[in-house]
């Protein structure tokens, strides 16, 4: 077996100095040409071949669908007593009418999704502009709707408009007219389908570069005998297939609202009562997100106080003992947009309405992670990242009931924005007979935790009628492995013969995505990738993940700048150093508006050409990652002298500079006033915590409006001639 080890340097000098030039000129939205990469990563002639055969089928099924219907009495199409909509989709391989129905009960909206929006608790200004998601129902969302200002598409001409998909494409993308309905990814576009072709319109949309589509429903419980349930079937492994030929795509599909149905008289764990083993069809795939219905509460802070899963969402196991659900989306009612006209809406609740919350968080992540580094994930890459940080609920490690746990955007996003200063995420590949190692040092005040992710190909096993077979679908088993001084640490893994106990640790050969956590974790790790047997395809793509780490000693504290030669016409400064880093250098002439901006790797700078008795100003921060830079030094000043020109102090400058600087009120709501007098050149800046440049104008007054500013921490920075402060500030 061939061993590879991933090297790492913390700061890549000319992609941050490319970066930090380009991110304003930085696309965020999905383009025809982004599109037109992804397309380029899919495995073209195989999706073409098996969208072919989609729609072969499909035509021999309806017509079959059609013969059997109406031999047996059965109807094609019906509407519940409860209004709800349900459709003969198929005939299983036993004979058994497949009806879809949609997952509408009692649920609710994924939380933390806003902390990403523009008036979010991260500022990030994430909306989903410009991005495109699928959203497949019972028929076709309204068009148009005032809430969707013309950013929906129909898919589907010919088909019904749908209540239930009007309500969940809301849930994604409503402008919010109205407050309480606004979607996840207000600006976002949608593209409406019916349920009738889904595989065959999915499998071309995420061939020309499709990430994400919302499935708000599923086979109807009550109609399949009982070895439905949990058993990988053909449709579970047809959508398998889909998404490893596109491996940008991911399908975000409802769990159901089958808990309570009472219709599974076998399942694989406890009794029909207790819940267990009621996941049907397409929630059975290996490389989805399936999504569960939780109630939660959450405090101002994006942090999740409580949660418990809803009383109608679906458990696994699924027969083979992965763990499905992945995740869980925050319950509780969900007002959204209604067909009944262009300007109605509507509450509703269930799995339906807790999966599209979890669509447009995902949506926004991909968004996010466009902008900080100019590419999308991969669909294993995204899956992963919202498994890794979910946030776990009562017993340590995943469950049967919500998966992994609540899905938790903010701590995503900071996970993506931590990228290479305390994260780690890449895209790997294992080839067949190798093993990939990844040295790693804790930073002893989180968890560490490492996960991997993978999008696999397809089984070649599918169960055509025996019931609870252990049979795995896994095809490539990867396993991930930390080790350090001999001792070994294991992922999370779940037992199906004892579905409602806690998780345990071990070798976990039935998921495509493992994780651990090492709590308490101090000192240097080794994280060890490998796979047990043959490869299919001799190589498995994978996505490493990992968080609670160190991965650089760079440090963020503003450098302090010292003069160290003056002569002829140039002067040498220097500062501390810091290993790993790279340094933006700002200078110019004193009464000069705009600085020049150089980026070097070294902590000494020489300026040259300068004049007798002209005045000097220079700042630099320290950029530690390619998004975590330190706050700006202070302001070092100096009038050129030859060899007897010195740095300013403060105690040179004049007494109104020693005044404490700070503001009020604070936190703020509206405007912060200034504690210090300003000249008519004053101007500020305001930062965020990682440097970001977000406001600046002129300080001719003590008042600066910030009401315009999202809720957060924030840095205040006054330079007036000479003198540069800075203070922080949090706005409500």
């Amino acid at each position: 077996m061939t061993t590879y080890k991933s090297t790492y340097r913390a700061s890549s000098i000319l992609l941050l100095v490319l970066f930090v030039f380009t991110m304003g000129q930085m696309a965020i939205a999905q383009t025809s040409q982004q599109r037109l990469q992804i397309s380029e990563n899919n495995k073209k002639t195989a999706l073409a071949s098996f969208r072919s055969n989609l729609i072969s089928e499909y035509a021999l099924e309806r017509t079959k669908l059609k013969e059997v219907a109406k031999l047996n009495n059965w109807k094609i199409k019906e509407t519940l007593a409860n209004g709800k909509k349900i459709e003969l989709q198929g005939i299983g391989a036993d004979g058994s009418p497949l009806y879809y129905e949609t997952y509408s009960d009692e649920a609710g909206l994924v939380s933390r999704a806003s902390t990403l929006n523009t008036d979010g608790l991260m500022g990030l200004d994430l909306n989903g502009d410009g991005m495109n998601v699928g959203v497949w129902d019972a028929g076709i969302a309204l068009q148009h709707h005032v809430e969707y200002t013309s950013r929906i598409a129909i898919g589907d001409e010919n088909s019904e408009v749908d209540t239930h998909a009007t309500h969940v494409t809301g849930s994604i993308i409503s402008t919010g007219l109205k407050k309480d309905a606004r979607g996840v990814a207000n600006k976002a576009n949608v593209i409406s389908h019916d349920w009738t072709r889904d595989k065959i319109e999915v499998a071309e949309a995420a061939a020309n570069g499709l990430l994400l589509s919302n499935h708000s429903y599923g086979i109807k419980a009550d109609r399949v005998p009982d070895w439905y349930f949990g058993a990988y079937t053909k449709v579970a492994q047809d959508w398998d297939k889909i998404m490893y030929n596109a491996p940008y795509y991911l399908m975000v599909t409802a769990a159901g609202n089958a808990q309570k149905s009472m219709d599974n008289d076998t399942p694989t764990y406890g009794k029909t009562a207790d819940g267990f083993d009621v996941l049907l069809g397409f929630t059975i795939s290996k490389n989805n997100i399936t999504v569960a219905g939780a109630n939660s509460k959450i405090d101002n802070n994006g942090n999740l106080k409580s949660a418990d899963v809803s009383a109608y969402s679906s458990f696994g196991p699924v027969d083979d003992g992965r763990i499905k659900p992945d995740l869980a989306g925050n319950g509780g009612s969900v007002l959204s947009t209604d067909a009944a006209s262009n300007t109605s809406y509507e509450t509703s609740s269930g799995t339906s309405m807790a999966t599209p919350g979890v669509t447009g968080s995902l949506l926004l992540l991909q968004q996010y992670h466009e902008e900080l580094y100019g590419a999308y994930m991969k669909a294993a890459t995204l899956k992963g990242l919202a498994l890794h940080t979910a946030d776990d609920i009562d017993a340590e490690g995943p469950d049967y009931k919500m998966g992994w746990g609540i899905m938790n955007a903010k701590s995503a996003a900071e996970l993506l924005n931590n990228k290479d200063f305390t994260s780690h995420v890449a895209e790997e590949s294992l080839q067949n007979g190798d093993s990939f190692s990844f040295e790693v040092t804790a930073n002893g005040d989180d968890t560490l935790i490492a996960s991997i992710s993978w999008t696999d190909v397809q089984s070649s096993v599918v169960n055509t009628g025996e019931l609870n077979s252990t049979t795995a679908a896994l095809v490539n088993d990867l396993d991930i492995r930390v080790t350090k001084n001999g001792q070994t640490f294991l992922p999370w893994k779940l037992n199906p013969a004892q579905a409602n106990s806690a998780a345990t640790k071990g070798d976990n050969k039935v998921d495509p995505f493992e994780r651990i956590e090492i709590p308490n974790a101090s000192g240097t790790y080794t994280i060890t990738v490998t796979h047990k047997g043959e490869l299919i395809n001799d190589a498995q793509d994978f996505s490493l993940i990992v968080s609670g780490v160190l991965m650089t000693t760079c440090s963020i504290d503003a450098p302090e700048v010292a003069l160290e030669q003056a002569e002829a016409a140039q002067v040498t400064l220097n500062w501390n150093d810091s290993d790993d880093a790279l340094y933006e250098i700002q200078y110019k002439e004193v009464y000069q508006e705009e600085w020049t901006t150089e980026y070097i790797s070294v902590n000494s700078f020489i300026w040259k050409g300068l004049s007798l008795d002209q005045t000097y100003s220079f700042r630099l921060r320290t950029f530690c990652s390619q998004n975590i830079a330190s706050e700006y030094s202070d302001v070092a000043t100096f009038t050129f002298m030859g060899e007897e020109t010195q740095l300013e102090t403060l105690s040179a400058l004049s007494a109104d500079s020693q005044i404490p600087f700070n503001v009020y009120p604070n936190p703020a709501v509206d405007e912060i006033q200034l504690n210090v007098k300003t000249s008519d050149t004053a101007v500020y800046r305001i930062m965020s915590t990682s440097g970001v440049e977000l406001k600046m104008d002129a300080a001719t007054n003590s008042r600066i409006n910030v009401s315009d500013l999202p809720s957060g921490l924030y840095v205040l920075q006054i330079q007036d001639f000479d003198v540069n402060k800075s203070t922080k500030f949090y706005k409500y």
